[in-house]
């Protein structure tokens, strides 16, 4: 545990988040600066025209978004918000309303992520019917299963015959 429970935003390291496409953002993050446990915190940067993350709801943890600074859309269950500097977004786990933030804007977005901690945790992501399995930290889980929901098997498949 750290000694300081304080940084300044601009001490911040950032580190590249996405998959060189649609996803693009740079993560600072600020929860293990301060020691924090049962709470996440992060800034994150997104460049114009891109997301950080694709659509995806939680059944664990919930999430809280401050936009410090620029524009986008927030698309949340079937509805679509527009979101700019100072806006606060809370998003429940276990709503079944997935979520997902774009910068719409012709500057970089910068947003404070606040989210519980809680593992393990199941995300579904609808616009690519996949589900996932996570336990353990962020960035070093335990457990990482990202499967298509298509995928399924039944209960005792493949455990033999009773």
């Amino acid at each position: 545990m750290t000694d300081r429970p304080i940084i300044n935003i601009d001490k911040l390291s950032y580190f590249d988040f996405g998959d060189g496409g649609k996803f693009e953002a740079k993560l600072g993050r600020i929860s293990p600066s301060i020691g924090a446990k049962k709470l996440g915190y992060n800034l994150t940067v997104v460049p114009p025209g891109k997301c950080a993350f694709p659509r995806h709801t939680h059944h664990a943890n919930e999430e809280m978004f401050f936009v410090i600074e620029g524009e986008g859309i927030l698309r949340r269950g079937d509805s679509e918000y527009p979101v700019r500097q100072g806006d606060v977004i809370a998003c429940p786990a276990g709503t079944g309303a997935a979520h997902q933030i774009s910068n719409t804007g012709e500057a970089d977005m910068k947003y404070l992520a606040v989210s519980t901690t809680i593992s393990p945790e199941v995300c579904e992501y609808p616009d690519s019917n996949k589900v996932a399995a996570l336990s353990g930290d962020f960035e070093k889980s335990d457990l990482a299963l990202i499967v298509n929901k298509d995928s399924a098997v039944g209960y005792f498949d493949g455990e033999g015959d009773s």
